[in-house]
């Protein structure tokens, strides 16, 4: 059985434009999250937020909205926003490790309220009829929280609960902890998804070695370093196809012109796919060298020309290994 993958939602990174580019070049993810909606504390969707999950925008693409919040009115506004564009699910993120999150009740740091969740959890389900999903960490300050957590959500019909399997205190740093995530699996019946760690394929072979009754797994920076990495899944192959290089360089360029679209001046379309590049760069020869070039970019004209010259030495190398 093949696995269902999911695109992990990334905050400034796995918005439209993203998921376009990459379902037109790559494809091997099976439905996309997006970036979640934050209001705080206005009742207001942002300019953004509609055209991200615009169905105009996405009609290429299984996508599910989220949400960020620790507010049971923020939770049913956007409920009632996103079900009038047609979406039936709503995901409620529980992620989040960054402080400025945290510290506002949101995010990773709202798994140690359980009765808070309870409260939220119950209105929703009582005064809508949205299908909810839950993307978590395993709790912020330790991995016990997210075990109080269970007899709450048990009693709810939830979609599914994704487990980045992380605390929020490590934000992405240290290793995941695979011991926690299987105990995770003892105390729900809820369908549950692995997130955490997944770049490679023989990681994938690994993580669903050791789990394998989870069948769905979200990609998170991994999708962003290697764009290739959720077909070679999969397909359960490690080797990359033998035009790695132009399906890159025709993904890089749909990316790279839709922001020239949106963005002002040659600056802020190299500082926003600068951005991309510090991913992009892990799947190269030389990672560093890659990322120097392109932080050199004074000018679009340059930027396109520091890129060329990036894939074209890709390509020579990639040439001249196959004729070793």
């Amino acid at each position: 059985m093949k696995p269902i993958l999911l695109s992990s939602p990334l905050q400034g990174f796995t918005d439209f434009r993203f998921r376009n580019a990459f379902q037109s070049c790559f494809g091997g993810i099976d439905t996309f999250y997006a970036p979640y909606i934050r209001l705080n504390g206005r009742f207001v969707i942002k300019p953004a937020y509609e055209l991200d999950i615009a169905l105009n925008n996405n009609r290429t693409l299984e996508v599910i909205p989220q949400i960020m919040t620790g507010k049971v009115e923020e939770f049913l506004f956007v409920t009632k926003y996103i079900q009038s564009l047609g979406y039936k699910e709503l995901n409620w993120n529980l992620g989040c490790p960054y402080p400025m999150v945290i510290n506002k009740g949101m995010g990773s740091g709202l798994i140690c309220e359980p009765t808070k969740i309870d409260e939220i959890l119950d209105r929703v389900h009582s005064e809508t009829d949205v299908i909810v999903s839950m993307k978590m960490r395993m709790g912020y300050h330790n991995a016990q929280e997210i075990l109080h957590t269970f007899p709450i959500l048990n009693k709810y019909p939830l979609k599914n609960i994704a487990i980045h399997a992380r605390i929020g205190k490590q934000l992405y740093n240290g290793p995941v902890d695979l011991a926690s995530f299987e105990e995770c699996l003892h105390h729900t019946d809820h369908t549950l998804y692995y997130n955490g760690d997944i770049t490679t394929v023989s990681e994938y072979r690994t993580i669903k070695e050791k789990f394998p009754t989870v069948n769905h797994f979200m990609l998170g920076r991994g999708l962003i370093s290697d764009p290739f990495l959720p077909q070679m899944i999969k397909e359960n192959n490690d080797e990359y196809p033998e035009n790695r290089i132009a399906v890159f360089e025709r993904f890089h360029d749909m990316l790279s012109h839709q922001y020239e679209q949106k963005l002002k001046g040659d600056k802020h379309v190299i500082m926003k796919m600068f951005s991309y590049w510090e991913y992009f760069a892990k799947t190269f020869n030389d990672p560093k060298k890659v990322t120097r070039r392109i932080r050199k970019s004074k000018t679009l004209d340059s930027y396109y020309d520091n890129v060329k010259e990036i894939l074209d030495h890709e390509y020579e190398l990639a040439y001249s290994a196959s004729w070793r």
